[in-house]
């Protein structure tokens, strides 16, 4: 199958996607140049505000109706090699989601003013370059690099606002999955391209050539379990799972927030350069892989269950979901890819307010134990809402963005897997809302196990708490009770992006989907 491809030249005037890269790297080498940290949240402000609305503007000039990739930039670095960036409806929603949660960051900061100063606002706009630098790459070297870049930020942002003890075992934790995530990713993209030579083609790493010729891949099994046991680890899936909880219990509330969009590069970049490119072999351990979804979302669940570190039971709760999106991206069908999608876009939202409540919490009780908290609705309803309304669509529940992705997800599992495996999904979530509902109720509604002080921190902005409060909760009941138009930019016609996972049946002798009709952009081609 040929991808479609439609220049930024057809569509804008300029390189748009460079732009929006760019944009927070020039306010980052500003932030590092001044050195000041009244000046460098002015422009952290400025630079994801810069960022955020360049993405509105992604979103207004991209055309849901043509398929395959649209703003695509290319250019020649090597004789191999391009640099290479598009959005589709794969990446349009992340890109946005990023800009949104980066400057909703820099919001809390301002709101707590704890530990913020020039080098965090300087490691968050590398963040958010990093992210979005990734989440646009075409090319799978360059996608690499960028995983491997978001390495440095996390472990500074770690270490810079992290509370508790034993940082430098946490950091190796991290380093060592990390290690391993990133080398079984480069072998398996480098087996992609050097694959192609074997065959006779020439030397390419670029991901339209490579899911054009896929036919001629060699080792396509060794790639898939090199590729999906790295990304396993960026979701994450259990067993690679055990750096996320001890990163989540003494990382900062902050730096946990923009890293949930990090770990929606694991999911993105499955449904990207696993299922397209390998689609074969993805096939033949689709049983395996659900069978790991299952498993990962009752553990995750189970293990949230027995948490009294709230901080830990989100990062289980990050676990359970895991496993109910793989399972979705895997069913090789257009409801359960766009279900899986938009769910992950959903969820990481929702997690991301929740985080915002506890830190909140944190600021006034200094505890994110749940045990020693209780009571605190009444004088706090801004931040019990933000957290309730959160859980509530990481529940899924009607009127919340999470609500039509679940029931896309569940429809297409439904198709591809019967019902047995929608029921076990269905009632992992229902464990879901135990944990999130007591959580809720043993913080905020319960009785209070210890007299807690007035707050008084003359430091603290409590006025901005709206902020963070109305936009989070804002955006998930807007979208909840209108999915089409989000919806719009991830459904595709069916030759369309569903194509890129169609399952090997046998109606085409080469084992691809038929080539996408209809759409006024021309075929990829490379001088």
């Amino acid at each position: 199958m040929v991808t479609n491809v439609t220049f930024w030249s057809e569509s804008v005037d300029f390189p748009l996607l460079t732009i929006l890269t760019l944009i927070p790297l020039i306010a980052m080498c500003a932030v590092l140049f001044s050195r000041s940290t009244v000046i460098a949240m002015s422009l952290g402000f400025a630079g994801t505000l810069f960022s955020l609305f360049l993405s509105f503007y992604v979103m207004s000039v991209f055309d849901p109706e043509k398929t395959g990739l649209q703003l695509v930039e290319q250019q020649r670095l090597f004789d191999f090699t391009y640099y290479s960036v598009g959005v589709d409806g794969l990446n349009i929603l992340f890109i946005s989601l990023t800009a949104i949660i980066a400057l909703l960051v820099l919001v809390y900061k301002a709101i707590t003013r704890r530990t913020v100063d020039w080098k965090f606002v300087a490691c968050l706009l590398g963040y958010e370059t990093i992210l979005i630098g990734a989440f646009c790459a075409l090319n799978v070297i360059q996608f690499w690099f960028w995983t491997l870049l978001e390495l440095l930020p996390v472990i500074l942002l770690t270490i810079h606002g992290g509370t508790g003890q034993r940082m430098r075992w946490v950091i190796t934790h991290l380093v060592q999955y990390w290690g391993w995530g990133l080398l079984m990713t480069l072998a398996g993209f480098l087996l992609l391209g050097f694959g192609l030579m074997d065959s006779g083609h020439a030397l390419s790493f670029d991901w339209p050539i490579l899911k054009q010729n896929k036919a001629l891949l060699q080792n396509e099994t060794l790639i898939f379990i090199l590729l999906f046991c790295g990304f396993a680890i960026r979701m994450p899936l259990f067993p690679f799972h055990g750096w996320l909880p001890v990163l989540a219990e003494r990382g900062t509330v902050a730096s946990a927030v923009i890293f949930l969009v990090g770990l929606k590069l694991g999911v993105y970049a499955t449904a990207r350069f696993v299922l397209p490119l390998v689609t074969e072999a993805a096939e033949q351990w689709a049983g395996f892989v659900v069978t790991l979804g299952l498993i990962t979302i009752f553990y995750g669940a189970l293990l949230a269950l027995m948490q009294i570190n709230i901080r830990r039971l989100l990062a289980f709760s990050v676990i359970s979901h895991a496993g109910m999106l793989v399972i979705g991206i895997f069913c090789f069908n257009e409801h359960g890819l766009n279900g899986g999608i938009f769910l992950s876009l959903a969820w990481g939202l929702a997690s991301a307010g929740m985080l915002f409540s506890i830190g909140l919490v944190y600021e006034r009780t200094h505890t994110a134990f749940t045990p020693r908290l209780g009571g605190l609705f009444d004088t706090n309803i801004g931040i019990a809402l933000l957290f309730f309304i959160s859980a509530l669509s990481t529940m899924v529940m009607p009127g919340t963005p999470g609500f039509d992705a679940a029931h896309l997800l569940i429809e297409g599992t439904i198709d591809e897997y019967g019902w047995l495996i929608a029921i076990a999904i269905l009632v992992g979530n229902v464990l879901a809302a135990a944990f999130l509902l007591l959580a809720f109720q043993q913080i905020f509604m319960a009785s209070s196990k210890r007299t807690i002080q007035p707050f008084r921190n003359t430091q603290y902005m409590v006025r901005m708490e709206p902020v963070i409060v109305i936009t989070i909760c804002s955006l998930l009941i807007g979208t909840g009770f209108n999915t089409e138009p989000w919806l719009n930019y991830i459904e595709r016609d069916p030759t369309g992006m569903s194509a890129y996972y169609h399952k090997y049946d046998g109606k085409h002798s080469n084992g691809a989907p038929a080539k996408p009709a209809g759409s006024a952009a021309g075929d990829v081609q490379h001088d």
